[in-house]
């Protein structure tokens, strides 16, 4: 994968997400967290809820099924998951986005 994410990004505490492949930079608030992530192996989501979750897909492939609707996301498609509502999808080895969580401890700093 090349060098997507300049310093000051890869400066950012790394969060501590546990999925398998990927590499993920934390940017925290008081009320939110934005997540830089990039993946070198596909990763299934399996069905899970939490906060509200836009994103922003930079490189690659995710198919996400969101309230029973799957669609495929790729490079400059956004994606939007309201608060609670079940979502999982597929990774694609490759892919990297920018997660707006509105949540301020989805995940700890790694």
């Amino acid at each position: 994968m090349r060098d997507l994410f300049p310093a000051p990004i890869k400066n950012l505490p790394e969060a501590n997400i546990p999925l398998k492949g990927v590499s993920a930079y934390l940017s925290q608030a008081d009320t939110h967290q934005i997540i830089f992530m990039e993946f070198s192996e596909d990763v299934e989501l399996p069905a899970h809820c939490h906060a509200a979750q836009w994103g922003i897909v930079l490189e690659g492939k995710i198919e996400l099924t969101i309230g029973g609707v799957k669609n495929t996301y790729e490079r400059g498609d956004r994606y939007f998951i309201p608060e609670g509502v079940v979502h999982s999808g597929k990774i694609y080895a490759g892919y990297a986005d920018v997660t707006f969580f509105d949540q301020r401890d989805r995940y700890s700093v790694k």
